[in-house]
């Protein structure tokens, strides 16, 4: 009878050592189907985007992820490449403005904001020989944006809107162009634009190059200091299948917005050193500083914000539906901000 009991401990035994190891194996099985190699991640090289310049250049990224996961990095020039790119998956993550990201949303809902980069960092500037001293002033004028859809290009006629006139394209007659930004100054010196909406640092490259004066600085422009100016958006085939590098992608977002507010002049520098290296020019350092004062680094996010764009979007045209439902997932920056 006790042989008997002891090979039944002994059998059970050797079931839960069992159990315990399929578990284990199949716990390393999910972490590793978890954890992709790589990590393509999108940006600006732009003020606004600093954020991510700074994770880059700091190494935050590199140190949150481990030295077993590759970082590829791709630069845009404007919010509808970044978009596009991130929809035929070939960028994972990184930081745009928010209505690009809700335009492709509402077509191709593949993708979600999960944190914000910058507020504020946009501003209205008028040719400075001119007589415009209000946005009323604007009707009948041409004013340029960096692009149709873009994110300064709403807050174009968010601005428009509470002055009472509208866009051409919505029935006003406002008329905005598309137009780079590097151009911009020196079409302005010239007298074929009468105004831009620009993000930083173009606006003060405008206001120094293009002998530009302020109309509506960052406080004023479209939704003011609250204006949801860049966003974290990744792919959600990547965040479903990578919970755990999302949040420490997040984590290096935190850091290098805190970098930024406790250590402004070498964010600057690292900022000027980084557009060098990726574009090969040299920004004014006075210009950049110039820009810096104009933005608000911060992972927070208005969403009624956000949604007053689709709906203004909508009314211009650009979208079908200013339904946006899904396309903020504030989970894990909550959960790294709980940590």
């Amino acid at each position: 009878m006790k042989k008997k009991h002891f090979l039944f401990l002994t059998m059970m035994t050797l079931m839960t050592i069992i159990l315990a190891a399929c578990s284990h194996s199949e716990a390393s099985s999910n972490e590793e189907k978890d954890q992709a190699s790589t990590v393509r991640i999108g940006y600006f090289p732009n003020m606004t985007h600093i954020a991510t310049i700074v994770a880059l250049e700091k190494g935050y990224f590199q140190q949150q992820l481990g030295e077993d996961v590759t970082i590829s990095t791709k630069t845009f020039n404007d919010g509808t490449a970044f978009m596009e790119a991130m929809s035929t998956n070939a960028i994972d993550i990184g930081t745009v403005g928010p209505t690009p990201a809700l335009n492709t949303y509402t077509r191709h809902p593949q993708h979600e904001i999960i944190a914000g980069a910058v507020n504020a960092g946009a501003v209205l500037v008028v040719r400075g020989d001119s007589n415009i001293t209000s946005v009323e002033d604007l009707a009948g004028k041409t004013v340029a944006v960096p692009a149709y859809g873009s994110t300064q290009d709403i807050g174009l006629m968010k601005s428009l809107k509470d002055a009472g006139l509208k866009v051409k394209l919505s029935g006003g007659n406002v008329n905005s162009i598309k137009l780079a930004s590097a151009d911009t100054a020196s079409l302005m010196l010239r007298g074929d634009i009468d105004a831009a909406a620009a993000q930083e640092p173009w606006g003060v490259n405008i206001e120094t190059n293009g002998k530009a004066k302020l109309l509506l600085d960052e406080k004023e422009f479209a939704w003011g200091s609250e204006s949801t100016n860049t966003v974290v958006a990744a792919r959600k085939e990547f965040t479903l299948n990578n919970p755990e590098m999302t949040k420490k992608i997040l984590k290096a977002h935190l850091q290098a917005i805190d970098f930024i507010k406790q250590n402004p002049e070498e964010a600057i520098q690292l900022f000027l050193d980084h557009v060098k290296k990726i574009t090969g020019k040299d920004l004014s350092k006075e210009e950049v500083t110039k820009s810096f004062d104009r933005i608000t680094p911060t992972s927070e996010i208005n969403e009624e914000i956000i949604k007053e764009m689709a709906t203004i979007s909508k009314e211009a045209g650009y979208i079908t539906t200013d339904n946006i439902d899904g396309l903020l997932n504030l989970s894990f920056l909550e959960a790294v901000s709980n940590e």
